[in-house]
């Protein structure tokens, strides 16, 4: 079981990374924390740990796609299908030409494009804040909008997100461009601490009274197929979790009905995953035998 999990196993895991990794870059546009940076939790309905930088917020990115999804599949249930699809995508998380090559249609929400989709759509219903405050009282953390990220993507401006929703209007899957850019940006910015990431975690691996069982297994599913983009299909072998990443350095990975997993690392591989992060779940998953291939 996920809660018998020893601290001490992962500080001889991490020893052992040190040696064996590749070096990677964090992500030149946020804030420079260090390279060394690191954070992890474990958290389960009766176990939870925490290793290094307990106490550091950072901002989640991508990691929010999942919840993006729940929030969306819970106020508009199957409807959400028709905004975005659910096939793993063939190139990378911010891909112009997947787009285009699907005409328009967002691949899946765990993309770029899926999730300025369904970020436009929170322009009806109170926007970002209520969003954050329906997250907030289901998982009982405390996210905010960290503004110091905020300020830095408005001074890098990312022209393939911009691309993405200009093309999203022009094939009429949402209808003001800056508005989803807009939301989007600010939901990504949402920071927390590792502890309060393995809190959302926990939304989706066990029962919980304001999230439907099946949307739960849908954004399960998601992140099993297309949580780490064009490495999913990979990774779903060699970890066998439902798991999503951030480019903040941040990766959460749901063990269904025992717990969530997240860590906290900067340097990414040109995938935009945390290494560590990786390195980590795969020690975790062989550990317990959770992948196909154990």
């Amino acid at each position: 079981m996920l809660g018998d999990l020893d601290p001490a196993l992962i500080q001889e895991w991490l020893k052992a990374a040190s040696a064996e990794l590749p070096q990677g870059e964090p992500l030149q546009r946020l804030p420079r924390v260090g390279s060394e940076a690191f954070a992890f939790a474990l958290v389960t309905p009766k176990h939870q740990f925490t290793l290094g930088r307990s106490n550091l917020r950072f901002p989640l990115m991508s990691a929010i796609k999942p919840f993006l999804l729940l929030y969306a599949l819970t106020l508009w249930q199957e409807q959400v299908w028709t905004w975005v699809g659910q096939r793993p995508s063939d190139y990378p998380y911010n891909s112009v030409l997947q787009l285009t090559l699907d005409q328009g249609w967002p691949r899946n929400p765990m993309i770029n494009s899926g999730a300025i989709a369904l970020a436009s759509q929170l322009a009806h219903v109170g926007g970002v804040a209520v969003f954050q405050t329906w997250l907030n009282e289901c998982a009982g953390t405390q996210l905010q909008v960290d503004q110091e990220v905020l300020a830095a993507v408005y001074r890098h401006p990312n022209w393939q997100n911009r691309t993405l929703a200009h093309f999203l209007v022009e094939s009429g899957r949402i209808a003001d461009a800056g508005v989803a850019l807009e939301i989007y940006n600010q939901v990504c910015c949402f920071q927390g601490t590792i502890e309060e990431v393995a809190r959302l975690g926990l939304l989706l691996a066990l029962p919980h009274d304001k999230v439907s069982d099946r949307h739960r297994q849908q954004v399960n599913v998601l992140m099993l197929t297309c949580g780490l983009y064009e490495d999913s299909p990979r990774y779903a072998l060699e970890i066998g979790l439902p798991v999503k990443s951030g480019v903040s350095g941040v990766i959460l990975a749901i063990v269904p009905r025992q717990g969530a997993i997240a860590c906290y690392s900067p340097p990414l591989d040109p995938s935009g995953n945390s290494i560590l992060g990786l390195y980590l779940l795969q020690r975790i998953s062989r550990h317990f035998g959770l992948s196909p291939l154990s």
